[in-house]
């Protein structure tokens, strides 16, 4: 009988996983809440241009030095965290060298040691759990920023303190035991090996179309015209659930149908808006956009580039993978004002047509989730099944 295939996940006694995901929830909550934060007070093109290149440039940076990071390393770049959420407030200031600075500060705070902790992260969690540790993960980090926003005042002081607060809290998961972050004896591929990596480029291009025309087609979407109406809200839970129910899903039929699905509900939520805004057009937008979320954020974010690196190094993997995410809230900042002057009739259909497009590259694309473990739980599935129904028929009448 094959191994029980839920072992290493009711075993996060297995406390090297579960610092890991700590280790990555912490400074992802903060990127969310530092992108709220420059939605809310930041209006500098410039601003926003040197948070992003710096936390892209960084990360890239930090991919190519990782074999060399230590333990002391990240908590270097942890406390730094701690300094940029304290330096919040300057944003704000009038002059453009010490907003400028503040930008460049958070986005190194943000970047440079992610690569090293997610390739940390693919070695503590085994690939045959990885989707539901890492919609896990995604589920702590929705909280850990809701609670964030949920105490936070409109004083830029409290919440950088609160940001703070929450950076000290990685460096305790950093040294718990038995996690250890010691060089590593190789350097992987380099990012010309990763990207002529033909299973890689067949992900990658699908997700760089849907960042692309989802952030790029946000600013017409009626769902978020109101900030938080409750269309939005419900979208929000979906990504919440869904992000939870995909990472079981990944694990149980694998990667490619599910992102094969998520690519399939986001067309159709932007073709039903292409037939018209109404009111039951956009409630299915927000049901299909909050399920297609949370199934891809879960797989693009966190658990496919690990499963590509296969056994390797996935630090430059996830340097590159992040990329179209990151790169598109920014295009949507800068661009967003020039897209919401465009016509929602033409460009709802044209966004439905290119996320079916990015489909094909889908079917040519190999299963990540070793096969084995599929077959594993199937038979461990039907094995439940005629237990119970032997117990059913067995049971004295």
């Amino acid at each position: 009988m094959p191994a029980n295939p839920t072992h290493r996940l009711t075993n996060i006694a297995d406390k090297r996983a579960l610092a890991s995901i700590m280790l990555v929830a912490n400074p992802l909550v903060c990127y969310g809440a530092v992108i709220l934060t420059f939605r809310n007070n930041v209006d500098s093109v410039l601003t926003w241009i040197l948070l992003f290149s710096s936390l892209l440039l960084s990360a890239l940076l930090g991919a190519s030095l990782s074999h060399r990071i230590k333990g002391s390393t990240l908590a270097l770049w942890t406390t730094l965290g701690v300094l940029a959420s304290l330096a919040l407030p300057a944003l704000n200031s009038p002059s453009i060298p010490v907003s400028s600075a503040v930008a460049v500060l958070l986005g190194v705070s943000l970047g440079f040691g992610m690569p090293a902790c997610m390739n940390l992260y693919t070695k503590s969690v085994p690939v045959e759990n990885r989707g539901r540790i890492s919609g896990l993960t995604m589920l702590i980090t929705g909280a850990g920023l809701f609670a964030i926003i949920a105490v936070n005042s409109e004083n830029m002081l409290v919440f950088g303190l609160l940001l703070a607060a929450w950076r000290l809290l990685g460096l305790l998961f950093l040294y718990a035991k038995p996690l250890a972050v010691e060089p590593k004896q190789k350097t992987g591929p380099s990012y010309g090996q990763v990207v002529r990596q033909q299973s890689f480029i067949l992900y990658f291009i699908p997700w760089v179309m849907f960042s692309l025309v989802n952030y790029l087609t946000d600013p017409l979407n009626p769902n978020y015209a109101a900030g938080g109406g409750g269309l939005e809200l419900l979208e929000i839970g979906l990504i919440g659930v869904f992000a939870v129910l995909g990472g079981f899903l990944l694990d149980a039929v694998g990667r490619k149908r599910i992102a094969i699905a998520g690519f399939i509900m986001l067309g159709i939520g932007y073709a039903g808006l292409g037939m018209g805004v109404n009111s039951i057009s956009l409630f299915f937008d927000a049901v299909f956009n909050g399920a297609a979320w949370g199934l891809l954020l879960v797989l693009f974010i966190l658990t496919l580039w690990g499963d590509l690196s296969d056994g390797s190094p996935s630090d430059k993997y996830y340097a590159i993978g992040v990329l179209p995410f990151v790169a598109s809230i920014l295009l949507r900042f800068v661009l967003g004002k020039y897209v919401g002057s465009l016509e929602q009739a033409s460009l709802f259909p044209f966004a439905a047509f290119f996320l079916f497009l990015a489909v094909l590259p889908l079917f040519y694309a190999p299963e990540t989730l070793p096969e084995k473990h599929i077959r594993e739980r199937e038979v461990a599935s039907y094995i439940n099944k005629a237990q119970k129904i032997k117990g059913k028929y067995s049971q004295p009448t």
